[in-house]
């Protein structure tokens, strides 16, 4: 890895503006692995050692291909759907949810399930089955067809309606002005969700709040450190598989930040060299679902391209834990 140099930039630890150190890398902090996948990620893991293999994932653990890859070769069985788990056998339920219905579908299978859902998911599940028990219209903001969605959906499926985007806001129908609340995905990018909750409130002035934020810290944390070094970079890489809605958020705060390009890739290989001609500033973060070897492997490739100064952008210090499913727990490692 490159040495790093301790320094900062406007909106974070000091300037970097007067500093001329020809290339450079500026590392996005915090960037990569938040507790929610962590915890999913070690759920497998401890699943495969108490247990041994195989070990059932119902969809991908968290949506990184070197982590769904990594856990396979050590045996998980990743499936679609609980039918094509084995009666009895143990099954796993990925960090962005379930309906109910899977709920269901598991029980009647005897399947052992183990649910590794974030806790922030499962917070917005709460929040969906409180208001549909006051009967509230439920506008849930999010992308149409993404896991998280079809299961906070799921939780109370004839009181919501998914808002996909500021063009979606016309197309919503509530029964009563006085009873409807918003809610969001956990991934969102935070401007975009507040530009559509304004259209919504425009149209509903009486739309209520979700009882606390929706889009989790972590996303919000690593959108913060990508607005503040976007505006000295003129690439900014973001590391991270194509189906991962906030990785692909992040591309869209750098450029939106003042990032002249942005990049996202799965990892060092995905680098096109053409990209760094004339650049002398490259930002590097990476999405949530990310593990850091793969951060370390872009660094690396960057440093032969000769951007063998990295200066960090700290915005924020994450020390969230959360506990793991009590099927596992034995100690933390």
């Amino acid at each position: 890895m490159p040495p790093t140099v301790d320094m900062g930039i406007p909106g974070a630890s000091g300037s970097v503006a007067s500093i001329n150190t020809g290339k450079r890398v500026l590392l996005a902090e915090p960037r990569g692995y938040c507790a929610g996948v962590d915890r999913a990620v070690e759920t497998v893991e401890r699943a495969l050692e108490k247990h041994g293999a195989p070990v059932y994932v119902r969809h991908q653990i968290v949506h990184n291909r070197h982590v769904v890859d990594s856990l396979a070769e050590a045996g998980a069985v990743f499936v679609d759907e609980t039918d094509e788990v084995p009666e009895g056998a143990i099954v796993v339920f990925s960090a962005h949810g379930v309906a109910p219905s899977v709920h269901a579908s598991a029980a009647e299978r005897k399947l052992q399930v183990i649910d590794a859902t974030c806790p922030l998911v499962t917070k917005v599940h709460n929040e969906a089955k409180r208001f549909a028990r006051d009967d509230y219209d439920i506008l849930l903001i999010g992308h149409q067809g993404h896991e998280e969605v079809i299961g906070t959906a799921g939780e109370a499926p004839g009181h919501v309606q998914i808002v996909d985007g500021p063009e979606a806001v016309d197309q919503v129908h509530v029964r009563d002005e006085n009873k409807v609340v918003w809610l969001s995905q956990t991934t969102l990018s935070v401007d975009e969700t507040m530009t559509i909750v304004e259209r919504l409130r425009q149209r509903f002035p009486k739309l209520q709040d979700p009882p606390s934020d929706d889009i989790c810290y972590a996303t919000q944390n690593r959108q913060v450190a990508v607005k503040a070094m976007a505006p000295e970079c003129e690439l900014v890489i973001v590391v991270g598989s194509s189906n991962s809605s906030n990785s692909r958020r992040l591309v869209e705060v750098a450029l939106g930040a003042g990032a002249q390009a942005a990049h996202l890739v799965d990892s060092a290989d995905d680098i096109d060299t053409a990209w760094l001609e004339g650049v002398t500033t490259v930002g590097v973060t990476s999405g949530a679902s990310v593990p850091e070897v793969l951060v370390r492997g872009v660094l690396d490739r960057l440093a032969g391209c000769g951007y063998d100064v990295v200066q960090p952008v700290t915005t924020a210090n994450e020390t969230l834990v959360f506990a793991l499913p009590r099927e596992i727990r034995s100690g933390r490692r």
